[in-house]
């Protein structure tokens, strides 16, 4: 009885990718090529204005690379690039590439040395976007880390996470953050679920974090849970301002590690978590004795150019619109009705 006092449990339900899919509705589309996908952005702290394909290759060091920003921003898609990539690196990237740093992320943790050095590549770069990456970005230190890094850059566009929750959306935003990152757990290498037990369905966590910010005028970028295409166009269709890939875009040639081939001939790369045992151990040397990895190792098979794969997932965005009848992605969200699904449909749909 006295339990009861001090733990609650929420009875609304809560919802994932693989819960829902789409209903179709009549269109006057004819055709894919008819939808636009580009999407326009004033941001709420910095006043900076953005046109671009909304999706963010993820701030993981196999992903977030140059090589990945180099291809992606031919697409006017963005590539958060990971936070061990050296200020030399970034200062030839931006020298030889000046135009893509409008589709660039800056990434950065939040220690004192990762300020410092946040600080000299933003300097270096003029590159306007900010990512503040945390798995748990509801502590305090977070929201002043944030304040603290609007502060120094008030012309930037920071996006900050990762949360889950509107309340904690609402504090980022007001905090400094233009963007809010959702997702706990979600991710194909994070264990974070598994290891602590805490999370949040993603579709649900989009739809409600995607109200709380968009009544502040800010915005939300959904990070995790996106397996397909039709994953990608299900978090637009919630309500996210942007969608950020992490195991959609690994296996690539853009991505770092080399190619492995097996026994059987077959080709692989290395792919894990950035709070994973291997990460922390190549870039901190051990995993701290006070804390578990949240993150796993996995060799994923080996995709060719991420050109490819690019393609294939905003060809299904704009299939997803012509079945709804949005003729830009911008409308996505107000054309879509979701529709429960059976677990027998989850079984098909996997």
């Amino acid at each position: 009885m006295l339990l009861s006092q001090y733990m609650r449990i929420e009875q609304d339900l809560k919802l994932d990718f693989k819960d829902v899919l789409i209903r179709p509705k009549r269109s006057t589309l004819r055709s894919r090529s008819q939808v636009m996908l580009e999407r326009e952005y004033r941001f709420l702290h910095s006043n900076f204005e953005w046109s671009g394909i909304p999706i963010i290759a993820a701030n993981m060091d196999h992903t977030g690379t140059i090589a990945m920003a180099k291809v992606l921003s031919k697409y006017k898609v963005m590539t958060a690039l990971h936070k061990f990539i050296t200020p030399e690196e970034w200062q030839e990237f931006s020298e030889n590439h000046p135009d893509i740093m409008s589709y660039s992320f800056v990434s950065s943790g939040t220690s004192d040395d990762d300020f410092e050095n946040l600080k000299n590549v933003v300097k270096i770069t003029k590159c306007p976007f900010i990512c503040l990456d945390i798995a748990n970005g509801y502590s305090e230190h977070f929201a002043q880390f944030v304040a603290k890094t609007r502060e120094a850059f008030p012309q930037n566009i920071i996006m900050a996470g990762n949360v889950v929750t509107g309340e904690m959306v609402e504090q980022l935003l007001l905090s400094g953050a233009d963007i809010v990152k959702i997702g706990i757990g979600p991710g194909s290498v994070c264990t974070t679920r598994v290891k602590t037990g805490v999370g949040y369905p993603q579709l649900s966590a989009i739809i409600e974090c995607a109200d709380a910010a968009h009544g502040l005028k800010g915005l939300v970028c959904s990070d995790g849970g996106c397996t397909v295409p039709g994953d990608v166009s299900k978090a637009f269709a919630a309500g996210a301002d942007f969608v950020m890939l992490g195991g959609m875009f690994a296996g690539h040639d853009e991505c770092s590690g080399k190619i492995i081939v097996d026994e059987n001939g077959k080709s692989y790369k290395r792919f894990y978590g950035m709070s994973s045992s291997e990460a922390m151990i190549k870039y901190h040397g051990s995993v701290s004795d006070y804390r578990a990895s949240e993150g796993k190792s996995v060799n994923v098979p080996y995709r060719s150019k991420v050109e490819n794969t690019i393609q294939d997932i905003l060809g299904g965005i704009r299939s997803t619109c012509t079945y709804v009848g949005a003729s830009r992605l911008k409308e996505l969200s107000r054309c879509t009705t979701f529709i429960r699904v059976t677990q027998q449909a989850n079984e098909i749909y996997k």
